[in-house]
């Protein structure tokens, strides 16, 4: 079994898968895998291919076209995978603190069952960006995140299971997210699909009626 496997849907910045990739080698410290997963449409297929052999513990799988949610909820629940905890981090978020993910680890296993996330430099406490989940979770719901969701609001599911289940805030944990909002990277074509104003209408009124109608079932689920 491996500590922890560490999701991480990209499309269009290899550069940028790069970067976290150089990040993961340097900062973990655990038994922890590092998987990209990557549309078999991608126009920049090529240059991920190119990378999977750029760390040991880094993986990548292609597959037909999915978001966020889509793919994460596909590694998470897949039973050839077997991890105590997996991650959800954007192609956009970097890794900093030396054994952050031992770090994540202590706190998830002092949980038993939880959510652990780190400062990202921008929602800090408020959001976790980049969150870790026990794998009993995902096991127990069919899913990471609600798959009525397609990229935003997942985070937002991820803080309201956590407050309900069990959530710790490690302030000295940074994985920094280098998104726009931030000021911190530019607009490209991923974030403009993502962060459109259609689709952030959809996830919001997606995350409203899931909360209202399914969270209190899952909920049970984890009691």
């Amino acid at each position: 079994m491996t500590d922890l496997t560490v999701i991480v849907p990209s499309r269009g910045r290899p550069d940028s898968a790069r970067r976290l990739i150089a990040a993961f080698e340097d900062t973990t410290c655990a038994d922890t895998d590092l998987l990209i997963c990557v549309d078999e449409d991608d126009p920049t297929l090529p240059a991920y291919l190119a990378l999977e052999h750029e760390g040991a513990h880094v993986g990548l799988t292609v597959g037909p076209r999915q978001r966020l949610v889509g793919w994460t909820n596909e590694v998470a629940i897949d039973p050839a995978i077997d991890s105590y905890a997996y991650g959800s981090i954007g192609d956009d978020h970097l890794p900093q603190t030396p054994g952050w993910d031992s770090l994540i680890l202590a706190a998830l296993c002092a949980l038993g069952t939880g959510v652990a996330y780190g400062d990202d430099g921008h929602q800090g406490v408020n959001l976790p960006t980049a969150a870790f989940l026990t794998a009993d979770i995902p096991a127990k719901l069919g899913y990471m995140a609600p798959p009525e969701l397609v990229h935003l609001y997942c985070d937002n599911f991820w803080l309201a299971l956590g407050q309900r289940i069990g959530i710790t805030y490690l302030p000295d944990v940074m994985i920094e997210h280098l998104h726009p909002h931030a000021g911190k990277s530019a607009m490209d074509a991923t974030y403009a699909e993502a962060n459109a104003p259609i689709a952030w209408m959809a996830d919001a009124d997606a995350f409203a009626t899931y909360m209202a109608t399914r969270f209190e079932d899952d909920m049970a689920k984890l009691a």
